[in-house]
């Protein structure tokens, strides 16, 4: 950003004070670079150095409140990044495994909802730390495998295609054995 408003000013010393104003007025539209603009008693455009530095010691900073005083810094900051887990399953539970309004009367069909919702979930996120990858991409390399059916004189069969690398991977650090090449024989 400092770059960006050095370029818009440079220069324009050379110009008359109501076309400096007009771009004072500009760049006030933008919150991140007028935080950063400074007017010299003549009316020229400088950098706030000051202000630029004070905000660049608070870069990649955060400030976490919390109700207890005797909570340590590491486990504040666990129970935000906790936070944040439940809330990705939240929009996961409703976006990845495609969660849509369901009306039930019932408390004991409301429940079982709820319970079968929250193991896919479940299973979603132990499948991705066993895997090591997010399960919109485990999703994506396992929904590539594919069965055909294929029928000649002889008779037809059903066939999966051939798992890539990645799939393998996959199956094997969720532990899972590889479906069978052939699934079906039908003689003529």
């Amino acid at each position: 950003m400092i770059a960006q408003l050095k370029e818009l000013i440079d220069g324009t010393d050379a110009l008359g004070k109501d076309k400096r104003a007009e771009l004072r007025g500009v760049i006030s539209t933008k919150p991140g670079l007028n935080g950063y603009l400074r007017v010299t008693p003549g009316g020229l455009l400088r950098v706030d150095a000051a202000r630029a530095k004070a905000e660049e010691n608070l870069d990649d900073k955060y400030l976490l409140r919390t109700w207890d005083p005797k909570m340590s810094a590491e486990d504040i900051a666990l129970g935000y990044k906790q936070l944040l887990e439940v809330e990705r399953g939240w929009r996961d539970m409703k976006q990845v495994i495609d969660l849509r309004p369901v009306y039930h009367r019932k408390e004991e069909r409301i429940r079982a909802h709820v319970i079968l919702c929250w193991l896919a979930l479940l299973l979603a996120r132990v499948a991705e730390n066993a895997a090591g990858a997010t399960w919109p991409e485990l999703r994506r390399q396992l929904d590539r495998i594919a069965v055909g059916t294929f029928t000649g004189p002889a008779g037809a069969f059903r066939q999966r295609t051939e798992l890539t690398q990645p799939q393998h991977d996959i199956l094997t650090r969720l532990g899972i054995d590889p479906p069978p090449k052939i699934y079906q024989l039908i003689p003529a």
